[in-house]
């Protein structure tokens, strides 16, 4: 199964509290951190909300 890197790479002062939200719910706490989380609809759909704070590599096994 597939896995996706998911790294903060932009703060999240001033931003919205919905996306400081989704950024803790997706397990980034600092910036430069990273989470490896399974590729599926959901964590797609909380990356694609902050994709402009995050960089996303996927990872195969």
């Amino acid at each position: 199964m597939a896995k996706l890197k998911i790294t903060l790479t932009r703060s999240v002062i001033s931003r919205p509290q919905t996306q400081r939200d989704t950024v803790r719910a997706l397990g980034l706490r600092k910036l430069n951190s990273s989470v490896e989380l399974p590729d599926n609809a959901a964590i797609r759909g909380q990356v694609h909300k902050v994709e402009h704070l995050v960089t996303v590599e996927e990872i195969t096994d």
